[in-house]
């Protein structure tokens, strides 16, 4: 079903137009779509990092919410069927959705699946005003919506005519893998969609989490009773909460000198979203530049894997010529081209700076979405003459002027660059994978404070380093962080004077005082020991739990090894200089 838009009835005396800089938005959302494009019996939620991303409305109504540990929602709720999150599955069900908006114009801005966009000027004047486009628009999706889904091809596999082989941040209104799919059926969880209309995509976004059509002038108003935290900045929300700002009506109110006095740049793009107005004032552009990228095929290319392995080439390209012209691009057009004449693109929005990697997988992830809706399958099952890809382009959109960075006194800036091209060059050679840097992450021990990611790859730490960590090992510093730390704890043997293991019960008692150190064999006497530091983890999961001590002892030549005792067993994690 689809929930029919209505406009605010809350009386105002504003009657300020809306700002001319700001464009009108139309925004679809279809609530709770990782549980949409999974399957499972009502209750059923979709997990991600160990905690609920999105959930039905069963599971709802016994309390289960968003961001919950996996093991309150199965306590709250006990027959609550998880899921793990399948972001290739959510595009793929998601497709149908964004082809019907797009049959009212090719301007549609895929935000993440279950959630698109498109502007209302130009359609609005067609279909005969904002309220009978979202009422069209709405009974589209509502149909593309009721049609059952297509099941999926062979997982990884994608075809085109003429070959055999074949949380959601949904309920945050500021958002934010790799699965196997697996054969789909219908869900059962009833997919419907609502429609909002608003002054700039962040309050559309709101607006159609309301089901509103938010009349032009009046979206600061509309924006005044949400929370300063919808504003996305929890910092910021953080500090305005203490200074007695807890709205964003409130927040609006402050001058916007004063804001950008006290809070920079980040409360600036606040203050603009508050009242209702574009982050960025727009940039007016008399010629915008042709920096799009494309790879012909000729012959036809049968496969779509190879076009994966291209996009990661186009993407390179596309960051020189964004680079070269001094501008920066937050969309990306993925365009392709068969054959028999067929053509499709679709837009795909990135937050940040385009990782070669991430654009690839997007790639994938919308060729898929296209097979699995036959966009490229002839109507009759016939190959429809010469099969295969003839293009691939990427085209950037939403481009906007680069900032910059600012140098460093001594050209670290410029430094930096330099890096970055050896390591590409270092990558064509290893491979994605084959240069990695290390980037801080939560945890006790030195292996878990810090791992490596792939050069280029954003990385968010699944668990914050900044996060209390008792029992943690000592903060980093020159003279107490170890010199080496293993990719692996390596097995070892603890002895007292005769000869026995040195064992720690439950209570952190030891059994007797460390001897030797036995170490691939060497024996190395214990000059002096500390410890143990208990750590108990995840006690409340059994999958997950548990229960470490760890030790410091000096061995022969002034040598400190950090050592860690589980399960009775013990093993070297570190090394000290």
């Amino acid at each position: 079903m689809s929930t029919t838009p209505t406009t605010p009835t809350t009386p105002t005396t504003s009657t300020t137009p809306g700002d001319g800089r700001t464009p009108r938005v139309l925004v679809v959302w279809c609530p709770d779509w990782p549980v949409v494009a999974v399957t499972g019996d009502d209750p059923v939620a979709v997990t991600e990092g160990g905690r609920i991303l999105a959930c039905s409305a069963g599971a709802r109504a016994a309390g289960v919410r968003q961001g919950q540990r996996l093991k309150l929602a199965q306590r709250l709720c006990p027959e609550l069927e998880l899921r793990d999150r399948d972001p290739e599955a959510e595009a793929r069900r998601f497709e149908p959705v964004v082809a019907a908006v797009e049959a009212f114009t090719p301007r549609v801005e895929v935000i993440r699946p279950g959630l698109c966009a498109i502007p209302v000027k130009g359609p609005g004047r067609y279909f005969g005003g904002e309220e009978a486009l979202a009422a069209m628009v709405g009974a589209a999706v509502t149909e593309a919506l009721e049609r059952p889904p297509v099941p999926d091809a062979v997982p990884g596999a994608v075809t085109v005519p003429g070959t055999e082989t074949a949380n959601d941040p949904d309920s945050d209104p500021n958002p934010t893998s790799q699965p196997e799919a697996e054969a789909e059926t219908a869900p059962r969880t009833t997919p419907h969609a609502q429609i909002g209309v608003a002054d700039g995509l962040f309050a559309a976004v709101l607006a159609a989490r309301a089901g509103v059509l938010v009349p032009a002038g009046r979206t600061a108003e509309f924006l005044a009773p949400y929370p300063v935290g919808t504003l996305g900045d929890e910092a910021l929300a953080e500090l305005l909460g203490r200074l007695g700002l807890p709205t964003v009506g409130a927040f609006a109110a402050l001058p916007p000198e004063a804001v950008a006095d006290r809070f920079g740049p980040a409360g600036t793009v606040a203050h603009r979203l508050a009242r209702g107005l574009q982050p960025r004032p727009l940039v007016p552009r008399d010629e915008e530049p042709d920096l799009a990228v494309e790879q012909r095929f000729d012959p036809p290319e049968p496969l779509a894997e190879p076009l994966v392995f291209v996009a990661r080439t186009l993407a390179e390209q596309l960051h020189q010529r964004l680079a070269g012209a001094g501008l920066t691009c937050r969309r990306v057009a993925v365009e392709v081209a068969c054959a028999d004449g067929r053509t499709a693109s679709r837009l795909w929005r990135h937050e940040g700076r385009l990782s070669a990697t991430a654009l690839a997988e997007r790639v994938r992830w919308q060729l898929q979405a296209w097979q699995g809706m036959g966009t490229f399958t002839g109507d009759r099952g016939d190959r429809g003459g010469q099969a295969g890809f003839t293009l691939l382009r990427l085209a950037p959109d939403g481009l906007s002027p680069d900032q910059g960075r600012q140098l460093a006194l001594w050209g670290q800036a410029v430094a930096d660059d330099r890096v970055e091209r050896a390591v590409a060059r270092v990558q064509a050679v290893l491979g994605h994978a084959g240069l990695r840097r290390i980037e801080p992450a939560g945890g006790r021990g030195p292996g878990e404070q810090q791992v490596r990611v792939p050069w280029g790859e954003p990385y968010e730490a699944a668990a914050p380093a900044e996060a209390p960590w008792p029992g943690r090992l000592a903060e980093r510093s020159a003279d107490l962080w170890p010199a080496v730390v293993l990719r692996e704890p390596a097995p070892v043997r603890v002895l007292d004077e005769e000869g026995r293991p040195v064992t720690v019960d439950g209570r952190a008692g030891v059994s007797a005082r460390p001897a030797l150190v036995v170490v691939r064999g060497r024996e190395e006497r214990v000059a002096g020991w500390t410890g143990p530091w208990p750590a108990v983890e995840y006690w409340w999961d059994q999958s997950l739990a548990r229960r470490r001590a760890r030790f410091q002892m000096v061995v022969g030549g002034g040598r400190a090894l950090l050592l860690t005792v589980e399960g009775g067993a013990w093993y070297l994690e570190a090394g000290y200089d």
